[in-house]
């Protein structure tokens, strides 16, 4: 089996905050350097129902601009969501059932760094896997706006699947960039 050379990660969160707000849904796909999936998994943790609606309150502005996520999530925690334990093992298993044994993984996404900050705090069996540098699409996208006034659309949905996927179309679109005026 290939090894794979990226983790790109999405987390939803309760909030943004990671000393109170919790991890509610986790998608990992590991890729190569071409992008190419090479696994995928995604899980959603289970947080105390007082303190999701504590924390959903607090960023109401956020939720109630997106209510179809946050419903959906709130039912995804009533329903499949497991202990943060058994995802954290899970997601270890993922890492190295796709990276090379040895190595540490390099951690991809969008603003990645704040994911990092949960990730830190909840899982930090699997923090000690990861590289300390990162590739934050974000970064691009501050780049590639401000200078040449180029924009990726994204749909913003939400959900941690979608939105990874999304991230690595986005850092495909702005590597384009690059490669057609190369």
């Amino acid at each position: 089996m290939q090894s794979a050379d990226i983790l790109w990660v999405d987390l939803e969160m309760t909030g943004l905050d990671p000393v109170h707000d919790r991890i509610l849904e986790v998608a990992a796909i590991a890729t190569d350097w071409q992008f190419h999936e090479l696994g995928t998994y995604e899980a959603a943790q289970h947080v105390d129902p007082a303190l999701l609606d504590e924390r959903f309150a607090l960023g109401a502005d956020f939720w109630d601009a997106n209510p179809e996520a946050r419903d959906a999530l709130r039912a995804q925690n009533a329903g499949v969501a497991r202990p943060s334990a058994d995802i954290e093992d899970e997601l270890i298993a993922f890492v190295q059932t796709h990276f090379a044994e040895g190595t540490r993984v390099l951690l991809g996404g969008n603003s990645i760094h704040q994911d990092r900050k949960f990730i830190a705090r909840e899982w930090p069996r699997l923090d000690a896997l990861l590289h300390y540098r990162m590739l934050d699409v974000s970064a691009f996208k501050v780049v590639f706006e401000g200078r040449f006034g180029q924009r990726f659309a994204k749909g913003n949905a939400h959900r941690a699947l979608d939105d990874i996927r999304e991230s690595i179309r986005e850092l495909e679109f702005y590597v384009g960039q690059v490669s057609a005026t190369a």
